[in-house]
């Protein structure tokens, strides 16, 4: 898992504290997958604000679809007796 980060795009540092036992799996982890705990984490948290994105994406189309509403062809009796006719 090699990280496909552009060498032109400014990086930031962060500090990440985490307990040793979990930081060992992570370091073990890295290695399998033969990349840093920095790329490794850096393409998780990719997919993370990836499916976020989609996630908001749908919710603002759900939204208008509710907004514009459906014709049910719904017609209401015309009045009382009529909805209670036997």
């Amino acid at each position: 898992m090699k990280s496909k980060d552009s060498p032109t795009k400014p990086k930031a540092n962060i500090t990440l504290k985490l307990d040793r036992d979990l930081l060992r799996e992570v370091r073990i982890l890295a290695a399998e997958e033969d990349t840093s705990i920095s790329a490794l984490l850096a393409v998780h948290l990719r997919e993370i604000v990836k499916k976020r994105s989609g996630y908001d994406e749908r919710k603002k189309r759900a939204i208008a679809r509710m907004r514009k509403g459906y014709d049910l062809e719904f017609t209401p009796p015309r009045s009382r007796d009529e909805l209670h006719e036997r």
